[in-house]
């Protein structure tokens, strides 16, 4: 018998846990992106998570989140809309409140934005994560609980801390190249799942070895 890939199209992977949602069947907004396989963990509502985990989402800036990513409970991704002008002496959004006041809506229309918020695949995220506008997280990067991901994030990075910092990475450069030059989640599903140790438990060298006998086939 061939080996049997999990089925990426399922909402609810583990059934006897209904806390976890499979994001890529669940995303309606075009502008959220997820990969196969990508899930919320959530005890409350987890099929929610397009208005209670991406905030001040008013567009046009998209959400990409790659595959195989985990996000724990209280992940969030804060979007562009969040914005306030700080270049006079209020903060305050006169124009969204409605009346002669929305006849500035300039003032809030013509904010800079930080663009595109995009994920890599592999990604991590620990409980009450927080990333802001525009950040872009690499490969195979793990952000601590309670972290607030203010900027970019290398392949292969570990952040925490508020603002977030890089701790270490989780490979040397020469490795981490490696393994993007591997990309295992662009494997087709039935090589993933006949290598499912070895992308789990196993050295570079065995992931290498693993992607050579696909191009073998």
């Amino acid at each position: 018998m061939p080996p049997v890939p999990a089925d990426p199209t399922v909402l609810h992977p583990m059934p006897e846990h209904p806390r976890v949602v499979l994001l890529k069947p669940l995303v309606r907004s075009p502008l959220i992106e997820v990969g196969d396989f990508t899930y919320y963990d959530d005890p409350d509502d987890p099929t929610a998570f397009e208005t209670r985990n991406v905030l001040y989402h008013y567009g046009p800036e998209r959400l990409v989140i790659g595959k195989f990513c985990a996000l724990g409970t209280g992940t969030r991704f804060i979007m562009n809309g969040a914005n306030h002008r700080m270049d006079g002496p209020s903060t305050f959004p006169f124009p969204t409140m409605g009346g002669s006041w929305a006849e500035h809506f300039d003032l809030i229309t013509d904010l800079p934005g930080r663009g595109d918020t995009v994920v890599g695949n592999d990604v991590w995220f620990g409980h009450g994560a927080t990333v802001m506008p525009g950040v872009r997280i690499g490969h195979g990067a793990i952000i601590a609980a309670g972290a607030v991901v203010t900027g970019d994030v290398p392949d292969y990075g570990i952040v925490g801390g508020n603002p977030a910092r890089l701790i270490r990475t989780r490979y040397d450069a020469a490795d981490v190249d490696r393994l993007l030059a591997v990309a295992w989640w662009d494997w087709p599903l039935q090589h993933i799942t006949r290598h499912v140790r070895t992308i789990m438990s196993g050295s570079v060298a065995d992931l290498e070895e693993a992607a050579a006998r696909m191009d073998r086939r």
